[in-house]
C-alpha cells in the first residue's frame, strides 16, 4: 500500500525456517488460539448453577461472565502495543501464564471474589489470538502466511464451538472445578508449546509505553461494556445504564484527542481511520455480532421443551454436539478463504462471508424444525464467518506498518469482542420481551428467535 510503507530499519526479517519448522510454528499459535477460546465457552455449562455453586445471588454471580469480557476487552490492545514494542512471543507467553494463573485460580475457589479474580485473569489471555497473527506475519514466508493467519484467525470461532460439548461433558461427569483444571493444563501445554517451537520476533518499534492512553482506554471500554453486558439487568434506561454510557462517551472522545496528539500513542487512531483498517473493523463488529448470536439462539432452541411446538427438548451435551461441527467448518475454511484471497484479494473473501452468513441465517428462520436443519445453518453461518475471519488479518496487515501488527491486529480482536458483548445484550432484550406462556413461566417465543436470526 501506497501509505503503509514499511520502515527501512524495521524491515529486516529473520531467515525463513524450514517448512516442517513453519507447520509445527503455525499449529502451535493455532493451538494457543484455540486453548484461549475454548477458555471462554468452558463455563457457559454451570452458568445456571453459578448461584448455588458459590453461594451468591444470581446478578453477583454473573460477574463471573462479565469479568472475563471487560478484563480481555482492557487486554487485548494493551499486549498488542506491548509485542509490538517488547516481543511478541514474550507477550505471548505473558498472557497464556495468566491463562493458567487464572485457571488454577478459579479451580481452587468455592466463593465468588476468588472466582472473579480468576476470570478476570483469563480474560486478560485474549491477546493471544492477535499476537500470534502477528508472529505468523514476521515469521511465515509469504507463501503461507495467508492460509495461517485465516487458522490462526478462525482459532477464535473454533475453540468456542468445541468448547461447549467439550464443557458439558465435563461438568455432566465430574466436580465443576475440573472445567477449569482442564483449562489450566491446556494453558500449560500451549505456553510449554511456544517456549519450545515459537521463535521471538525481531520486528520492533521501540518507543515508551502509553500508560495515560491506556488508562483512559481501559476505563472508557469497561464503561461501555459495562453498560451493554449489565444493561438487561440494572435497566436500560436506569441511571446507572445511561451514566455508564454518557461516561463511555465522554472519555472515549478525550482519549481519542489525547492519542490524536501523543508522539507515541497506545493506538495509531490515523492509521485505524485509513479506510481499509475502518471498514474491517466496523466488519468485525458485525461478524462477531453473528457468531455470538447463533451460539446464543441455537443450544436454546434445541433445549427448549417440545411442547413448546419450536424447542426440540435435547440436553445441553447434545446441544453442544450439535454446535462442534461448526468450528469444524471455519477450520476447514481457512485453507479456502486463504485461497479466495490469494486470487481475487481479501475484500472479495470478506464480501463472500458476508453473503455466506446471511444466507445461513436466512436458511435458519424457515428450517429450524428439525436438528439437521440447524446443524446446516450453523454449518453454513460458520462457513461464512471462517470466510470473514480469515480475510481480516490480510486486509489489517495490508493497510499499516509491520512494526504495528500486533497493536493493529489486537484493536480488530477487540471490535469483535465489542460485536460479541452486544449481541448478547440485543439478543437478551429481544428474547425476554417476545416470550410465550408455558405453564407458570414465560419462555421465549418462536418468533423472538427468529427476530434475532433475522
Amino acid at each position: 500500500m501506497a501509505h503503509a510503507q514499511p520502515r527501512p530499519a524495521q524491515e529486516t526479517r529473520p531467515q525463513q525456517p524450514a517448512a516442517p519448522r513453519t507447520n509445527l510454528v503455525v499449529a502451535v499459535l493455532a493451538f494457543g488460539g484455540i486453548v484461549v477460546s475454548l477458555m471462554q465457552t468452558l463455563v457457559i455449562p454451570i452458568v445456571p448453577e453459578l448461584p448455588k455453586l458459590l453461594d451468591a445471588p444470581a446478578s453477583d454471580a454473573a460477574w463471573a461472565v462479565t469479568a472475563t469480557l471487560l478484563a480481555a476487552a482492557v487486554a487485548t490492545p494493551v499486549m498488542g502495543r506491548l509485542g509490538d514494542m517488547y516481543g511478541k512471543r514474550l507477550m505471548l507467553l505473558t498472557s497464556l501464564g495468566m491463562l493458567v494463573a487464572g485457571s488454577v485460580t478459579a479451580a481452587l475457589s468455592d466463593t465468588l471474589a476468588p472466582m472473579i479474580v480468576g476470570r478476570a485473569l483469563q480474560g486478560l489471555a485474549a491477546g493471544v489470538i492477535p499476537l500470534g497473527i502477528s508472529i505468523m506475519r514476521d515469521e511465515l514466508p509469504a507463501e503461507r502466511l495467508g492460509s495461517a493467519t485465516a487458522l490462526m484467525s478462525a482459532s477464535l470461532g473454533v475453540g468456542g464451538a468445541l468448547g461447549l460439548p467439550a464443557a458439558a461433558l465435563i461438568a455432566d461427569h465430574f466436580d465443576w472445578h475440573m472445567l477449569f483444571w482442564t483449562s489450566a493444563v491446556l494453558g500449560g501445554v500451549a505456553a510449554v508449546l511456544v517456549l519450545l517451537l515459537v521463535p521471538e520476533s525481531r520486528v520492533r518499534t521501540g518507543g515508551r509505553f502509553d500508560l495515560p492512553g491506556a488508562l483512559g482506554m481501559a476505563a472508557g471500554l469497561v464503561c461501555l461494556l459495562l453498560a451493554i453486558s449489565k444493561g438487561a439487568d440494572w435497566g436500560w434506561t436506569g441511571g446507572t445504564t445511561l451514566g455508564l454510557f454518557g461516561a463511555a462517551v465522554v472519555v472515549l472522545f478525550l482519549w481519542g484527542v489525547y492519542e490524536l496528539r501523543s508522539a507515541q500513542p497506545l493506538v495509531d487512531l490515523r492509521a485505524t481511520a485509513r479506510r481499509q483498517v475502518l471498514v474491517t473493523n466496523l466488519a468485525s463488529v458485525a461478524f462477531g455480532f453473528s457468531m455470538f448470536a447463533m451460539s446464543l439462539v441455537l443450544p436454546q432452541l434445541l433445549q427448549l421443551p417440545v411442547a413448546t411446538g419450536y424447542g426440540l427438548g435435547k440436553s445441553l451435551l447434545f446441544a453442544g454436539l450439535v454446535m462442534a461441527p461448526t468450528g469444524l467448518v471455519m477450520m476447514a475454511m481457512a485453507p479456502v478463504s486463504a485461497t479466495v484471497s490469494r486470487v481475487w484479494g481479501p475484500k472479495v473473501t470478506l464480501m463472500c462471508g458476508a453473503v455466506i452468513v446471511a444466507v445461513g441465517y436466512g436458511l435458519t428462520i424457515v428450517m429450524m424444525d428439525a436438528v439437521w436443519q440447524l446443524i446446516l445453518g450453523s454449518c453454513v453461518i460458520g462457513a461464512g464467518i471462517g470466510f470473514a475471519y480469515g480475510a481480516m488479518p490480510a486486509l489489517i496487515m495490508g493497510a499499516v506498518d509491520p512494526s504495528e501488527t500486533a497493536a493493529a491486529n489486537s484493536l480488530n480482536t477487540l471490535m469483535r469482542s465489542i460485536g460479541t458483548s452486544t449481541a448478547s445484550a440485543v439478543a437478551g432484550v429481544i428474547l425476554a420481551q417476545l416470550t410465550t406462556p408455558f405453564g407458570a413461566v414465560s419462555l421465549p417465543s418462536e418468533n423472538g428467535f427468529k427476530v434475532v436470526m433475522a
